[in-house]
């Protein structure tokens, strides 16, 4: 007790404010019990707001831990087997927010204006009257036992988008493309985390990539970050390196690169490779090496047809492929397939037509031209995680080049209804 009270004279006792919070699935905190601070009270339900898993996110969470806990009935093959799973709309959150020096110990969430959060228990209802919570202390062999014989583990989230950050250790960080508002200090922050925060980290996590213990430090690193939706169940084997809110991310080695002297690159995918002058680094021509690969080329319809030349792809593989990508695109069912290729022209010429987001109808897509990976054909996760569309036709005789400079006429001519 001495010990105590001259730590707490001392001002190296932290102050302890316990709470009780709930999270329903849009990821809105109300916090039922907790300090008076009105300040404190709202530092609570920013950090829980940041660092809880909300839509998506929650629902890979949810269903993973129910998994996890042997509660399936059956082998879960699909993403459909997987969605089957009810989820809770409701959260409830008891810990202590925790306050002064020594905080940090034990602790696992940090606060804005200093201090963490300190998660006690975590429960979930779907009526907000009856909680529960999923055992703990389970033997951790039988838990990865009961995840790994789901064949639906291997089924990844898609990339909802990619960007290029280049990141000098005295603090610039540049992004291409411009990401949203929102996503600025979350990328910014993930990538300060994944290359290290201090000088140490920073030459740390670089010698790891190159698997080496010691070398030279580079001055200026790209790192080449992918944005997924939530996976149906979240694999500990390929977990993402940070989720933040409902998205994973996911830094791609493979696409990334460094720099000893900030003017050439050389790229830690392939140490080998010829080292890249710059000017030559952005993010269209990375990813366009990086995708320098032998494709299909493959069109769907909106009718559900699915076409390739013959011989195109090997026929062991034929109905899984045409099957995923059928599930993929919707095709077949017209408001699925029309939510799809919303989605494709929407985010294709963001750029060049931003007001296409805010019309209510696009014109009607008969059909989409994509390039299907070959190396994705015979490999054990979904095809359409990775294939890339490339045209489009509005009346299944022309087509438009979704990269070509100009947009396509049909959608040129919405500019003045906007």
């Amino acid at each position: 007790m001495g010990e105590a009270k001259r730590r707490k004279q001392l001002g190296l006792m932290p102050t302890v404010h316990p709470f009780e919070a709930q999270m329903d699935a849009d990821g809105n905190v109300t916090l039922t019990r907790g300090p008076e601070d009105a300040d404190l009270r709202g530092r609570i339900e920013v950090a829980l707001k940041t660092s809880q898993p909300y839509g998506p996110a929650w629902d890979s969470e949810y269903r993973t831990s129910f998994v996890m806990a042997g509660r399936p009935d059956r082998l879960l093959n699909t993403a459909e087997d997987v969605q089957a799973i009810p989820v809770p709309a409701l959260r409830r959150f008891t810990g202590d927010l925790v306050l002064g020096q020594g905080a940090e110990v034990g602790l696992n969430i940090p606060v804005e204006g200093g201090g963490h959060l300190r998660l006690r228990d975590q429960q979930h209802s779907f009526d907000g009257a009856r909680w529960e919570g999923f055992p703990t202390g389970q033997d951790p062999r039988q838990v990865l036992d009961f995840l790994t014989q789901h064949p639906a583990l291997n089924l990844r989230g898609e990339v909802v988008a990619s960007f290029l950050v280049e990141h000098w250790p005295e603090g610039r960080i540049d992004i291409e493309p411009e990401p949203p508002e929102e996503l600025l200090e979350v990328i910014e922050a993930v990538t300060r985390e994944w290359h290290g925060e201090t000088p140490e980290e920073w030459a740390q996590t670089h010698h790891e990539l190159l698997e080496q213990e010691e070398g030279p430090v580079p001055v200026a690193r790209r790192l080449l970050l992918e944005l997924r939706q939530p996976a149906p169940l979240q694999s500990p084997l390929s977990l993402a390196f940070a989720t933040r809110g409902n998205v994973e991310f996911h830094p791609n080695p493979e696409g990334s690169s460094y720099s000893l002297d900030g003017e050439t690159w050389h790229s830690y995918g392939d140490p080998d490779a010829e080292p890249v002058e710059d000017g030559t680094g952005e993010l269209g021509e990375l990813l366009s090496n990086m995708l320098d690969v032998q494709t299909v080329p493959v069109t769907v319809w909106a009718d559900g047809r699915v076409e390739w030349e013959e011989g195109a792809i090997p026929g062991e593989h034929a109905e899984r492929v045409r099957a995923d990508l059928i599930e993929a695109t919707g095709a077949g069912d017209s408001d699925a397939w029309g939510e799809w290729t919303r989605n494709v022209l929407v985010e294709t010429f963001a750029g060049e037509a931003p007001h296409l987001a805010e019309l209510d109808e696009l014109p009607a897509v008969q059909g989409v031209r994509l390039d299907l990976p070959t190396d994705a054909i015979s490999d054990s996760d979904d095809p359409a995680q990775y294939f890339m569309e490339s045209e489009v036709t509005f009346d299944g005789e022309h087509w438009r080049d979704l990269y070509a400079e100009d947009v396509p006429e049909e959608l040129g001519r919405l500019r003045s209804s906007n």
